[in-house]
């Protein structure tokens, strides 16, 4: 484990392999942690450097009190990459995580090379809906909103009693500190990148779920609309976290688009 003071505050992070070879960052999505990315970076070998991190609110973290903007979650990674020494590398970004990594890359056109925008867009929701979901996660706590989380993050066969992993994953949610779940559903609420995503030129890769439940394909499929050149993939039999339950087709649309990219 390792930890560092960036942007005010203390982020865990992981930084792993060789710094000399290509640098793939994974941010991750609302309610989880950096574990999503295990599979995935397993399936990847070692061609690159890896850098994961749990974003303000979430694992081991710290939470400030609520509410959070986009822009604090982009100045958190900035200031980690920097804390890393990373002059440039390839983003990958899940649902908040992806608009993190569009924010990031507008902000520092010099400092990324590739963009891979997973189960994301330029705006996620509408205000009531994320409101709803702060009023409910603050009067009821995140296990109450537990049951239609899944719904929207994992497919109906992954979501087995005889699951254990299924298990793991709903205690990875409702684990999540109330203040880290809230402030960055306010950030959701407040981003809109359409304009800052819409002047992206670098390699993009987007990729959704096709249940995903949480931003639909044809979601997707628009904000990769809005990027010159942008390819856009859809993962079989997955919902929202398709690094979870496709594992091997996610690892191999990465590994594909990135050697398109030249990464490595």
């Amino acid at each position: 484990m390792a930890f560092v003071r960036a942007n005010g505050i203390v982020l865990h992070y992981e930084d792993r392999g060789d710094p000399a070879k290509p640098t793939l960052v994974f941010a991750n999505s609302l309610g989880t942690d950096f574990r999503i990315w295990d599979a995935v970076m397993a399936r990847l070998g070692d061609g690159f450097r890896f850098i994961r991190y749990d974003k303000r609110g979430h694992g081991l973290s710290e939470a400030p009190p609520p509410p959070y903007r986009l822009d604090d979650h982009i100045g958190d990674l900035e200031a980690l990459l920097a804390h890393c020494g990373v002059g440039s590398c390839a983003l990958v970004g899940l649902s908040v995580g992806g608009m993190i990594a569009q924010g990031l890359a507008a902000r520092r056109p010099d400092l990324a090379e590739a963009l891979v925008l997973m189960d994301t867009a330029h705006k996620i929701g509408t205000a009531e809906m994320w409101n709803q979901r702060i009023d409910g996660v603050t009067k009821n706590g995140i296990a109450s909103l537990a049951d239609a989380i899944m719904e929207r993050w994992f497919t109906p066969a992954y979501r087995s009693p005889d699951n254990p992993d299924y298990a793991g994953y709903v205690a990875m949610l409702t684990r999540t500190p109330a203040d880290g779940y809230a402030g960055t559903c306010a950030a959701l609420r407040d981003a809109d990148l359409t304009a800052g995503t819409a002047a992206l030129t670098l390699p993009t890769l987007c990729v959704v779920g096709d249940q995903d439940g949480s931003t639909p394909p044809d979601l997707v499929r628009s904000t990769a609309a809005l990027i010159a050149g942008a390819r856009f993939e859809i993962v079989r039999d997955a919902g929202h976290l398709p690094c979870i339950e496709q594992p091997d087709a996610v690892a191999a649309l990465l590994s594909d688009f990135l050697k398109q990219a030249r990464l490595p």
